[in-house]
């Protein structure tokens, strides 16, 4: 699948999360593109990255969509402050 969360709502990548979980339960498989933190975080998932022009096996944590996502919530007045301030 290549991206499918582009067009759903973050409640429905939960969706798309437990349906996914289920089925590869079940022993299903799947290669996935995406930049969702919600799909990326579906248990047992190998997540390969891309990054440097080399792909490798890469931990949750250390995505770039978790730190983003991670960084915004977290400090989503400030980083806010700090992106308007560069008009």
């Amino acid at each position: 699948m290549d991206e499918p969360e582009a067009a759903l709502s973050p409640q429905r990548q939960l969706t798309l999360f437990l349906q996914i979980a289920k089925m590869a339960e079940e022993g299903a498989q799947f290669i996935i593109a995406t930049h969702s933190p919600i799909l990326l975080g579906i248990p047992g998932a190998e997540i390969l990255s891309f990054d440097d022009g080399e792909m490798h096996p890469c931990r949750y944590e250390d995505t770039e969509s978790f730190r983003v996502t991670e960084m915004f919530i977290n400090t989503r007045e400030v980083l806010t402050e700090h992106l308007l301030s560069k008009k």
